[in-house]
């Protein structure tokens, strides 16, 4: 009855947002109550298991999502992210630039943290989308998930690769080698097969995609602000050349640098307190944010500033309420023990073939992910449950480790606070999320899950 239950309140949850069109932060509630009391956790129980998920996430992507999201509104007041845009599509033009984005999120930075990867990279797919047509915005939203979530579990230094490969007593170099070759070749691949499905009407940009704001935004190098005269402190400061592209970057490559440093030096065995203290995300992204917002200064007005960061923290704000209830969410189902009645499923004397055990692999950890909505705690579960029987599987532990990570991808949902995080970010709708997101990794989960089978029959 646990599983049924967490159907339920997974599909209420869905069918409140997209039918009666209910705030997600009232239908998640109302989710999170149901499955809580249905599953016996009590009326007290289930408002404290809320209140307890909503400030687990908060200490853990509160901060990251604050500070992400003022450096990218200060970046996208100096212009950087267009520019960045503008070079990309000369060099690359319009057709490859999905792909560029999905093969360097997966292969190039793996995300380490999936969610800041997202706060850094949503702003640059957003503003890339409105020079490639009509699908733009779906077709980069499709990349960035692709490219973000497939590195996370394939590809080193990705968290749920590093934890995975642990638990599994897999060398993190046999899974750099293995994850190297099969994580990007799966994100691109899943970007190819959904640009073919937006070419046949799979996206509606009416329904799917949150009307841009009505006013237009004054470019970031105009020398006055529309319907006053510019002060001579204004004037002075538009006056002054907007920074070199390479120089603006880099409050988004220096954190991503930090953070890959102290995750491969963890990884290692290396300690040190400096390295802990400057890998930080949190430090990481602040240190970014601290250099955008002096660069800020230097080329904007006062006004404008103020203005990019005014933004920044209105933005934050609907984030962080969305992504705290959906962890209470998370936390709820957490609390009925599911992980526990799908560890029964490999309790009998395996005699299967390789196949079949990739395939019931793939499915313990999707079903994790589908019940408990963070990919790295499906991919974490399903290793402990295959751990203790690792050594009576035909199967190499990298496979198994590959299998893993492949079924904890499908489909990210709403029970997920990258998914409260990814919609508004991209500036898509609740349906859309479900098509450029849920959509995207139950692809990528599949297509990384055929790969996995045939890199089976070759080691």
């Amino acid at each position: 009855m646990t599983a049924l239950h967490t159907a339920i309140a997974i599909l209420v949850v869905v069918l409140l947002i997209l039918v009666p069109k209910v705030e997600p932060v009232i239908a998640l509630v109302i989710g999170s109550l149901y499955l809580g009391i249905a599953t016996g956790l009590g009326f007290e129980g289930t408002i404290d298991t809320i209140v307890d998920g909503f400030g687990d996430i908060m200490a853990e992507v509160g901060l990251l999502i604050g500070f992400g999201v003022l450096l990218g509104s200060l970046l996208n007041s100096m212009g950087a992210l267009q520019k960045l845009v503008e070079k990309l599509i000369r060099v690359l033009g319009p057709g490859k630039l999905p792909y560029a984005l999905a093969g360097a999120l997966s292969a190039v930075f793996p995300s380490i943290y999936v969610d800041v990867q997202l706060v850094l990279a949503a702003p640059l797919a957003k503003s890339a989308a409105p020079r490639m047509g009509r699908h733009g915005l779906p077709m980069m939203g499709g990349a960035l998930s692709a490219g973000i979530l497939v590195g996370y579990v394939f590809v080193v230094p990705g968290l749920g690769t590093l934890a995975v490969a642990g638990l599994l007593h897999v060398p993190l170099s046999t899974m750099l080698v293995y994850g190297f070759a099969l994580g990007p070749l799966a994100a691109l691949l899943t970007t190819f097969l959904y640009g073919r499905l937006l070419r046949v009407g799979f996206w509606n940009a009416d329904t799917d995609e949150i009307p841009a704001d009505a006013e237009p935004t004054e470019p970031a190098d105009s020398t006055e602000p529309t319907g006053t005269p510019a002060s001579e402190d204004e004037r002075a400061h538009a006056r002054r050349p907007m920074p070199p592209l390479y120089l603006s970057l880099l409050p988004i490559v220096v954190p991503l640098l930090l953070i890959a440093t102290g995750a491969i030096a963890d990884a290692a065995g290396v300690r040190s307190d400096l390295l802990a203290f400057l890998g930080n995300p949190a430090f990481a992204l602040f240190a970014g944010l601290v250099g955008a917002y002096a660069l800020a200064k230097r080329v904007l007005s006062n006004e404008r500033v103020e203005q990019a960061v005014t933004e920044g923290f209105h933005s934050t704000g609907q984030i962080l309420l969305v992504t705290g209830v959906g962890g209470s969410l998370g936390a709820v189902i957490g609390k009925t023990g599911l992980d526990k009645v799908l560890s029964g499923i490999f309790s009998a004397d395996a005699g299967m073939s390789t196949v079949v055990t990739i395939l019931l692999v793939w499915l313990v950890a999707a079903l994790l992910h589908l019940a408990i909505g963070s990919i790295g705690v499906a991919a974490i579960a399903a290793a402990g449950i295959i751990a203790p029987i690792m050594g009576d599987l035909a199967v190499p532990p990298a496979v198994l480790a590959l299998a893993i990570g492949s079924g904890s991808l499908f489909a990210l949902q709403v029970n997920s606070n990258f998914f409260w995080m990814f919609q508004p970010l991209l500036g898509v709708t609740t349906r859309g999320a479900l098509k450029a997101l849920t959509f995207v990794t139950a692809m990528a989960s599949v297509v990384s899950l055929v790969l996995v089978i045939a890199v089976s029959f070759v080691v």
